[in-house]
């Protein structure tokens, strides 16, 4: 069957329809890795974006339920330049073209993707569209110039529930953008007792559950779209060490006075080099985000730039000068090195257990005795 990609600004790509059948739009995106292609579809953070894979062979070893970076994908179409309807791997469980079926994502192969990421990277990302209805290029156009890109993508891929991960050492609240998996595996495997939270979370909410340390996960869109998190985030600065990952990064920043600012085409891949200042290492990473956080505006808060992209110097890492918080721009949990930037994590552990040592609580006999006679 054939399928059809019009951008927004005219251009039309003509291949053939693998994946679901149908009509979607989105933010027309792409992504540089040769592998992680399941990784890729099943990360949150793409909720609302068709992605385009630049490496021109896609499926041939196939999807395996072990390694979702969540339930379900997320994203809202896939360009490939071609795809493989018989993969060969021992793990293979079945197909891309199975994987997209099963969630209704339209997928398109068979187009020049060498073309369509130049594109981008001249213009900059636009909305697309992807069918296989046999729609004239007029009605498609009007119909992509009428749709507005979601700004809703946290709110559709975070918990609507607490639920915990039971371990025996620190307890880190895990407060969901859109995370991945991997960042609960990393927390779960160093023994931590996780109690993920809903994006909408508040400052008191936290408190209730007597965390040690508070992780701000990955997710997608713009981070100005979360005005709450960046409330809840400012209210417990200091009180708790705090660890940022991706969008938690920006938001972060966005709680500490910085700004944000939309990246031309965004970094997306599993090999964008970032310099760790403070050692001069620089570490291969995967990246998955349209937005950064702008250099100028570090100058009048209390941040210090700890990471930079190689590429184009953009802010890779932050960390607090007064209290324990520090983030990542990229994604420590998703191994392209593979286990180079693990490290972040053993970090954060050690940041919590640093500021127990400084900040001793008092015994909880002691804490109620005080409150009956009335010192609280």
């Amino acid at each position: 069957m054939q399928a059809r990609l019009l951008l927004e600004d005219g251009t039309l790509f003509t291949g053939k329809s693998f994946g679901a059948e149908g009509e979607t739009t989105g933010e027309v995106v792409f992504n540089t890795g040769i592998t992680g292609y399941q990784e890729v579809l099943s990360d949150p953070s793409y909720c609302g974006q068709i992605v385009t894979m630049t490496y021109p062979l896609i499926g041939n070893y196939g999807i395996t339920r072990d390694d979702f970076e969540s339930v379900a994908p997320s994203v809202h179409g896939f360009v490939v330049r071609r795809h493989e309807t018989v993969p060969s791997n021992w793990r293979a469980q079945y197909s891309v073209d199975d994987l997209l079926k099963e969630y209704g994502i339209v997928g398109i192969s068979d187009i020049d993707t060498r073309m369509l990421t130049r594109i981008i990277r001249h213009h900059g990302t636009m909305k697309g569209i992807i069918t296989t209805s046999t729609k004239s290029e007029q009605e498609l156009r009007e119909m992509l110039l009428s749709t507005d890109l979601r700004r809703d993508q946290v709110a559709r891929t975070s918990t609507k529930h607490i639920y915990s991960s039971p371990g025996a050492k620190e307890r880190i609240v895990l407060v969901d953008f859109g995370a991945k998996s991997g960042i609960l595996r990393e927390l779960t495997q160093r023994g931590c007792d996780v109690v993920v939270v809903p994006h909408d979370v508040t400052a008191d909410e936290i408190r209730k559950l007597h965390p040690d340390g508070i992780q701000l996960s990955n997710g997608p869109g713009d981070p100005k779209d979360v005005p709450h998190a960046v409330k809840m985030i400012s209210e417990l600065l200091g009180e708790y060490p705090i660890f940022g990952i991706c969008l938690g990064h920006q938001l972060f920043a966005l709680a500490c006075g910085a700004d944000t600012e939309r990246l031309k085409f965004g970094h997306r891949g599993g090999n964008h080099p970032v310099k760790d200042l403070r050692t001069g290492r620089c570490y291969i990473t995967s990246q998955n985000h349209g937005y950064t956080v702008n250099e100028q505006s570090i100058a009048n808060t209390e941040l210090e730039i700890t990471h930079i992209n190689n590429n184009d110097k953009t802010i890779e890492g932050l960390k607090h000068k007064k209290y324990p918080a520090f983030t990542v721009q990229y994604h420590p949990e998703a191994a392209p090195g593979p286990f180079d930037n693990s490290y972040l994590f053993d970090e954060f552990l050690q940041m919590i257990r640093d500021h127990k040592n400084q900040h001793p609580e008092k015994p909880r006999q002691a804490i109620l005795a005080a409150a009956v006679k009335g010192d609280f």
